[in-house]
C-alpha cells in the first residue's frame, strides 16, 4: 500500500470518528429515520414468513407448547447473538474508512495485510464469492418479500386465491421500472413508513402476548436447548427456517457507509429489536391459542377488518426492503468495477445531492427478469423460502472468517481470544449453514448457481485484465526512453494538449506511440494519464492528483479515486494548476487505446474464459463515457493483442 493511501486511511478514519461524535440532536434523528427503511427493511419484514416456515414449511414441526417456546427461544437468541452482538458490536467495527460490506472488508484486508499475510489469495477468493452470493440475495429478497405480503390477501378473502402471482409480478415490475427515477423523491417517506411498520407489528404482538403471557418464558435459552433434545434431527432442520429472522445482517453491514454506526445501533436497540421481538412473541402466542393459524400467523394476528390495510402496509414495507437490496446491488457493482472485478457499466446518478444514489440499467433489468422468473416458477413464498438462506448463510460464514483476520492483523488481538470468539460465531454460522444446505434440492441451488456465474465473470475479468496488461507491458516503452527519443529526434509539434490514457503509470501509452508512428506529430503539451483506484472508499482531494513533469512539454499525471467514487477526468484536469500546464476544454484532446483481442491457446486462461473475457470487453461501457470525457474530444487508436 502506498504512503499516500496509508495517510489517507488514517486521515479518513479520524474524520469518520469525528463525524460519529458529531451525530446528535435533530441531525441524528433524521439519520436514524432514514436508516430505518434502508438498513432494516430486509430484516424488518422477516416476520411475514420466518415463524410460519417453522410450523408450515417443508421442514416444519407440529404446533405444541414445547415446540413453539423452543422455536421462539431460538429466534430470540438468534437476534441477540447474530445481530446484536456479532454484527452490531464486532462486524461494524471492521469498516473501511466508514464503508461496510464484504467487498469493502476484502479491500481492507488487501490494503493492510498484503505484504505480510500468507493465504491472502484464498481470503480474496472467498471474499469475492461472498460478494457474488449477494446478487442471489438481491434476486430472492424482492421475490419472497413482496410475494409473502401479497399472500395476505388470501387470508382476507378467497377471491384473490388465483391472483397472487399476477399481482406480485405487477408490483415487482413497477418496482424495478421506477428504479431509474431514483429514491430522492420518495426517500423522505421510506423512514416514516418503515417506522409505522415497526409500530404496527409491535402493537399486533403486544395484543396477543397479553392473551398468552407464558410465551415470555421463551427468553430462557433452556427452551431452545430442550427443543433440540426433543426433536433431534428435525429440530436441526428447523434452524433453516429460524435463520430467516436474521437474513438482513449482511445488508445491515453493507449499508453502514450511508448512515454510520451510531444511527444503525440506536435504531436496532430502541426500535427494530423490540418490535421484532414483540411480534414474534405475539405470533407464538397466537399459535398456542389457535394452532390452525400456522398457515399464515402474521396476517391472522390482525382482526378481519384490518387485514387489507395490513396487506397494503406490508406491501409498502417489502417494496422499501426490496428497494434497499436492489440499490445495494448497484453499489456492489460500482465497487466491483472500480476494484477491477467487473467491466465498465453505465452508471447513472439519480440525485444531484447524494452521490450514493445511483442506477445501473444493466443490473436493474437483469435483477427484474430473474426475480419475476423466480416468482413464476416457485409460486409461493414458502417454496421461495427453500431457496432463501443458503446464499446469506454462506456469506455470513465468509464474513466471520475475514473478521478473524481483521481482529488479528488490524485490531492486534491475541490469537486465543480471537480464536475463541470467532469459533463461537462460526459454530452458529455453520449450524445455520448446515440446516440451509439441506435445501439445495428444493431451490437452494438457485442462489449458488447465480453466485457461481457472477464469481466466474468477476474472476475472468480480473484475470483477463491482468493478462492483457502483461501483454502490453512486454512491448511498452519506459517514459524516460520516450522523452529521450523526443529530445534526440524532435517530431513536429502542434498546438494544444493531448491526453493519452493508459493503465500503466511507468510506460508510454501505446496510443501515443501509434500516433507518432502514423501521424508523425506530437502536441505542444503531452499528458500521460493513469487513473488508479485505491483500496479506499474515498480519496481526499489533496491526494487526488499527482503531476510529474518529464521535460519537453511531457507530463505524467496520476489521478486517484476510491472504490465508492465515480471518475470524472475532465473535471479533475481542469482543476490542475501546474506551471506550463493549464487545461482548457477546447484545447484538449483525449487519445484512447482500443485493443482488438484474439483468443489463443498458447498461454493465459482456458480458451473458453478468453472468449468470455473478449465478449465482456466488447460489451463494456467505453472508456470515454465511463470517465466522462466529451465524445467530440476523443480519438481512439487500435491495436491487436493475442491473449
Amino acid at each position: 500500500m502506498s504512503t499516500v493511501a496509508t495517510d489517507q486511511q488514517t486521515e479518513t478514519d479520524s474524520q469518520s470518528i469525528a463525524t460519529e461524535d458529531r451525530l446528535q440532536g435533530r441531525y441524528l434523528l433524521v439519520l436514524c429515520l432514514g436508516a430505518l427503511g434502508v438498513v432494516y427493511g430486509d430484516i424488518g419484514t422477516s416476520p411475514l414468513y420466518a415463524l410460519r416456515e417453522c410450523f408450515h414449511g417443508p421442514h416444519s414441526i407440529p404446533v405444541s407448547q414445547a415446540n413453539v417456546l423452543g422455536v421462539l427461544s431460538l429466534i430470540f437468541w438468534s437476534l441477540i447473538i447474530v445481530i446484536s452482538i456479532k454484527y452490531l458490536i464486532f462486524v461494524v467495527r471492521a469498516d473501511n474508512s466508514g464503508e461496510g460490506g464484504i467487498l469493502s472488508l476484502m479491500s481492507l484486508l488487501r490494503t493492510e495485510s498484503l505484504p505480510r499475510r500468507t493465504g491472502l489469495g484464498f481470503l480474496v477468493t472467498i471474499g469475492l464469492f461472498g460478494a457474488a452470493l449477494l446478487y442471489g440475495d438481491g434476486i430472492i429478497t424482492p421475490a419472497i418479500s413482496v410475494l409473502s405480503a401479497v399472500e395476505g390477501l388470501k387470508v382476507a378473502t378467497p377471491f384473490f386465491e388465483n391472483k397472487i402471482i399476477p399481482i406480485t409480478i405487477g408490483i415487482l415490475f413497477f418496482l424495478f421500472f421506477f428504479q431509474r427515477k431514483g429514491t430522492a423523491g420518495v426517500g423522505a417517506i421510506f423512514g416514516p413508513l418503515t417506522l409505522l411498520w415497526f409500530f404496527t407489528i409491535a402493537i399486533l404482538g403486544i395484543v396477543h402476548i397479553f392473551q398468552r403471557p407464558q410465551v415470555l418464558a421463551a427468553i430462557n435459552p433452556f427452551y431452545g436447548v430442550h427443543f433440540f433434545l426433543l426433536n433431534g434431527w428435525k429440530g436441526f432442520l428447523v434452524l433453516g427456517s429460524v435463520f430467516l429472522v436474521v437474513t438482513g445482517g449482511e445488508a445491515l453491514y453493507a449499508d453502514m457507509g450511508h448512515f454510520g454506526k451510531r444511527p444503525i445501533r440506536l435504531n436496532w436497540f430502541y426500535i427494530v429489536l423490540p418490535a421484532l421481538t414483540l411480534n414474534y412473541f405475539g405470533q407464538s402466542a397466537l399459535l398456542l391459542n389457535k394452532p390452525d393459524t400456522a398457515v399464515n400467523p402474521f396476517f391472522f394476528m390482525a382482526p378481519s377488518w384490518a387485514i387489507i390495510p395490513l396487506v397494503i402496509l406490508a406491501t409498502a414495507a417489502t417494496s422499501i426492503a426490496s428497494q434497499a437490496v436492489i440499490s445495494g446491488a448497484y453499489s456492489l457493482t460500482r465497487q466491483a468495477v472500480q476494484l477491477g472485478y467487473s467491466p465498465r457499466v453505465q452508471i447513472l446518478h439519480t440525485s444531484a445531492k447524494e452521490i450514493g444514489q445511483i442506477y445501473i440499467p444493466a443490473v436493474n433489468w437483469a435483477l427484474m427478469i430473474a426475480t419475476i422468473i423466480l416468482v413464476h416458477e416457485f409460486k409461493t413464498s414458502s417454496n421461495l423460502a427453500a431457496a432463501y438462506g443458503v446464499a446469506v448463510t454462506t456469506t455470513m460464514v465468509i464474513t466471520t472468517i475475514l473478521l478473524y483476520v481483521v481482529a488479528r492483523d488490524l485490531w492486534h488481538w491475541k490469537r486465543l481470544p480471537a480464536i475463541l470468539l470467532m469459533s463461537f460465531f462460526l459454530a452458529i454460522d455453520l449450524a445455520f449453514w448446515g440446516a440451509n444446505i439441506i435445501k439445495l434440492p428444493d431451490g437452494g441451488w438457485v442462489p449458488l448457481a447465480i453466485a457461481t456465474v457472477v464469481f466466474t465473470l468477476m474472476t475472468t475479468w480480473w484475470r483477463g485484465r491482468k493478462i492483457l496488461g502483461d501483454r502490453l507491458q512486454v512491448s511498452a516503452l519506459p517514459d524516460e526512453l520516450f522523452v529521450s527519443s523526443v529530445e534526440i529526434n524532435p517530431p513536429v509539434r502542434v498546438p494544444g494538449i493531448a491526453v493519452y490514457m493508459d493503465r500503466t503509470p511507468e510506460a508510454t501509452p501505446h496510443a501515443l506511440l501509434h500516433n507518432i508512428k502514423h501521424n508523425k506529430v506530437l502536441h505542444e503539451k503531452v499528458v500521460l494519464l493513469t487513473v488508479e483506484t485505491l483500496e479506499l472508499p474515498h480519496v481526499d482531494e489533496k491526494n487526488r492528483v499527482v503531476v510529474i513533469p518529464k521535460g519537453n512539454g511531457i507530463f505524467r499525471v496520476i489521478i486517484r479515486y476510491g472504490f465508492m467514487e465515480d471518475p470524472n477526468v475532465p473535471r479533475v484536469l481542469e482543476q490542475v494548476k501546474v506551471p506550463g500546464l493549464e487545461f482548457k476544454p477546447s484545447d484538449t484532446s483525449y487519445f484512447l487505446g482500443r485493443e482488438s483481442l484474439v483468443a489463443s491457446p498458447k498461454w493465459g486462461m482456458a480458451i473458453w474464459r478468453e472468449k468470455l473475457f473478449i465478449w465482456m470487453s466488447k460489451n463494456s461501457t467505453n472508456a470515454a463515457s465511463f470517465f466522462r470525457i466529451p465524445s467530440n474530444r476523443v480519438v481512439e487508436l487500435g491495436a491487436q493483442v493475442e491473449l
